[in-house]
């Protein structure tokens, strides 16, 4: 204990955050606590939930509720169902599979809820558990949102970061230490402990002796979390890590050496004494081709009827201003490589296009993308459009005719086309879309392999509950990002 506490006084980092014991506080610790709060605020958000829709509700259509003993249990059935899902392991969760489990735990929230009234002989009526079901949906995602940026706060100020002993040295450990040392994934690197495959240690981590060593390496480091690069491990090498881990009670995360690939397509299964990933296949066809068309059809519809007003506005003021054409049909590459019209509303000067080759010294763009930086071709109706995204909703006719659908990878020009790479012709396999991972998911200026990236990432992870998400990330990235080229 003496030595461990040496250790601590000489790392400014562990006396800070050391107990009254002489340990480093837990990250693991902190999760616990942030898991209950964010199960009373869940609990709190789904009352507040269903009393404001019982006020809409009275307010729509009094009377056809009655309220018995049975409301005492809501906060119950909601824990119990959230907990289900697994939703109170905020750091283990990507955004979209979050998405997908709140979807489902409000859903099946409202229904036992319904069998609970049933069980009450409790009155309601389908217009309240309509809104109960949105409200509560609409104020769980919000709140998470909240906790989310609080959470992103507490990682890059190193509150909730796992201390991280990275198990190997090899070219995957090399890759593992680069990913984890975002401020922002949670994970800091304290250290590497080598194994019998390393070529040679890392230069950029210090290194806490061999695995044979690793109970007292996790006790010189502080750590509270070992990462496995899998490749570097023989099988009796990770029965060593389990058991120390166990021992030392701390979490062990693999690397599973899969990219690109979304958590919910991934199962564990035990084949004899190994653990094997089954990786679920992806196939837009059938019942999923069809769903996907319906809501399509429905939003883009929905959304073309609340729109016209808006475009009565726009067109009056573009032919007022500029006296130019207010739509725009734009030759675009579709779905395996036929070209089709996109429709815009014109949101640049009419000689636009023969232009184009003396402003290629603005294009802030790299590789395949064209994108320019103070475009002097564009109107000052134009400009706002473009800031508020509004010079895009004439698409939703394209998504109407079949030629783009409401959330897909980026519809590319001919020119881009052009240029790609072998890789890059993956995007075309599905059709393109309004919005999309490359619209809700990009930080600043990005080169456009990482939009592929994120269009591949789409394609192999597909699903109706990734399209949704999408969409409603959509709406505040409208609102709040703004400056579009």
């Amino acid at each position: 204990m003496g030595g461990r506490s040496v250790l601590i006084r000489e790392d400014p980092v562990l006396a800070e955050e050391a107990d009254l014991t002489g340990r480093p506080r837990s990250s693991a610790r902190r999760y616990r606590i942030l898991a209950v709060t964010m199960a009373i605020t869940d609990a709190g958000t789904f009352v507040a939930a269903l009393a404001l829709a019982w006020t809409i509700k009275n307010w729509m259509k009094p009377g056809g509720l009655t309220v018995r003993g049975f409301l005492v249990l809501i906060p119950v059935v909601q824990f119990a169902v959230f907990l289900s899902f697994r939703l109170y392991s905020p750091s283990r969760l990507s955004p979209a599979e979050e998405f997908r489990r709140v979807l489902g735990a409000v859903t099946m929230s409202i229904s036992g809820l319904v069998i609970l009234a049933f069980l009450f002989n409790a009155r309601y009526s389908k217009l309240w558990l309509a809104l109960a079901w949105s409200v509560a949906l609409l104020l769980a995602l919000v709140t998470r949102r909240a906790w989310h940026l609080w959470i992103t706060r507490a990682r890059a100020s190193g509150r909730l970061s796992y201390r991280t002993l990275i198990i190997g040295a090899n070219d995957e450990a090399v890759r593992l230490v680069e990913t984890l040392r975002s401020r922002f994934r949670g994970f800091e690197v304290v250290g590497s402990v080598s194994t019998a495959n390393d070529s040679e240690p890392m230069a950029s981590v210090p290194r806490f002796g061999s695995i044979e060593e690793l109970e007292d390496a996790i006790h010189a480091a502080g750590a509270d979390c070992v990462f496995v690069a899998s490749s570097a491990v023989t099988p009796n090498e990770m029965a060593k890590v389990i058991r120390a881990a166990r021992l030392k009670e701390l979490d062990v995360r693999v690397s599973a050496n899969i990219s690109n690939i979304s958590a919910s397509r991934l199962m564990v299964q035990p084949i004899g004494n190994t653990m094997a990933l089954t990786l679920r296949p992806v196939r837009l066809s059938g019942l999923q081709a069809a769903t996907k068309r319906i809501i399509d059809i429905s939003g883009s519809l929905v959304a073309l009827v609340l729109a016209m007003p808006a475009f009565g506005v726009i067109a009056l003021a573009m032919m007022l201003s500029s006296a130019v054409p207010v739509f725009y049909r734009q030759e675009r590459i579709g779905l395996e490589g036929p070209p089709f019209r996109m429709l815009k509303f014109r949101t640049m000067v009419v000689d636009a296009e023969g232009r184009a080759d003396q402003l290629k010294h603005l294009n802030v763009a790299q590789g395949a993308l064209i994108q320019l930086r103070n475009d002097p071709r564009i109107t000052r109706v134009g400009k706002f459009l473009r800031r508020w995204s509004l010079d895009e909703t004439p698409q939703l006719v394209n998504v109407l005719k079949g030629e783009m659908s409401l959330v897909g990878p980026r519809p590319p020009l001919p020119a881009e086309v052009a240029q790609y790479e072998d890789w890059h012709f993956e995007r075309l396999e599905v059709l393109p879309g309004i919005t999309g991972l490359w619209q809700v998911m990009r930080h600043g200026e990005m080169r456009f392999d990482e939009y592929v990236r994120l269009d591949l990432f789409y394609i192999e992870n597909w699903s109706i509950a990734l399209d949704l998400f999408i969409i409603l990330k959509t709406i505040p990235h409208l609102l709040f990002r703004r400056g579009e080229y």
